[in-house]
């Protein structure tokens, strides 16, 4: 079992986001988190990653709590794609892709010799490899963060979490997007939590669906299974119909 998540419960100050929070991830699995704003989603990802300490309840990452990691070793495991990153140094593509090795390193900053195969790798999954030498604060949304990705994969985790990773994409890029995670996922057997408001994307990528609202989860399974118009209603508030792909798998098409 990669992460064991036991009666989590998280506040800031007085409000409470989560309550009772417990789930399972196994090894290389490829699981969404879904909710509208305010469910729990980031916070969860950010206890998941070590960002937070836990008011109460247990996070374990392969049976070891996560607060009792170096923040070194812990990053060599887990990489996390945030859904926006400010870099107000003039840092080019390439550099910002080499801070990924950044876990591996000891005595100096960069190692070009070693880290050179990351680099190539994670700029041509991402294809960014035309940016290389661009200067990071002058690429566009879009574009950033797919270099961010690039980042966190020559970072080579064994789990890669993301927050709204396609918030900034146009959707050619998100289809992209989502096609290297599912590669990642499969050929790579890397564990993938995404929190994402596209259910129809993660819909068609991911093979499992968790579903949170105020703070609890209310559904967990197979896309397939849990994405009902009962849930979309308590989950979003919204009405629905749900349209079966000729290919596989569902669409959902909001109707109020």
């Amino acid at each position: 079992m990669k992460y064991q998540i036991r009666q989590l419960e998280f506040a800031y100050s007085d409000e409470p986001v989560l309550s009772g929070i417990s789930l399972d991830i196994g090894e290389a699995e490829f699981v969404v988190i879904v909710g509208s704003n305010g469910a729990g989603k980031s916070t969860l990802l950010k206890l998941m990653a070590g960002l937070l300490d836990p008011g109460n309840g247990t996070v374990h990452l392969e049976g070891q709590p996560v607060a009792e990691y170096a923040v070194r070793d812990l990053a060599a495991k887990v990489a996390v794609v945030p859904q926006e990153t400010h870099i107000a140094f003039p840092f080019t593509v390439e550099e910002v892709v080499r801070m990924g090795r950044l876990p591996y390193r000891t005595s100096f900053l960069f190692d070009p010799a070693s880290d050179d195969p990351f680099i190539d790798r994670a700029l041509e999954l991402t294809e960014t490899e035309p940016l290389r030498n661009k200067t990071f604060t002058r690429i566009s949304g879009g574009e950033k963060q797919r270099v961010v990705l690039a980042s966190a994969l020559a970072q080579t985790p064994d789990v890669l979490l993301l927050d709204e990773p396609t918030v900034y994409l146009d959707i050619k890029h998100q289809l992209h997007f989502y096609e290297i995670l599912q590669r990642l996922n499969r050929d790579d057997g890397m564990t993938i939590v995404a929190v994402t408001h596209d259910i129809n994307l993660a819909a068609r990528y991911a093979g499992r669906m968790v579903a949170m609202a105020g703070g609890r989860i209310v559904a967990d399974g197979e896309p397939d299974r849990i994405l009902t118009p009962e849930l979309l209603y308590e989950v979003f508030g919204i009405q629905a119909d749900i349209v079966e792909r000729p290919q596989g798998g569902r669409v959902v098409i909001p109707t109020a």
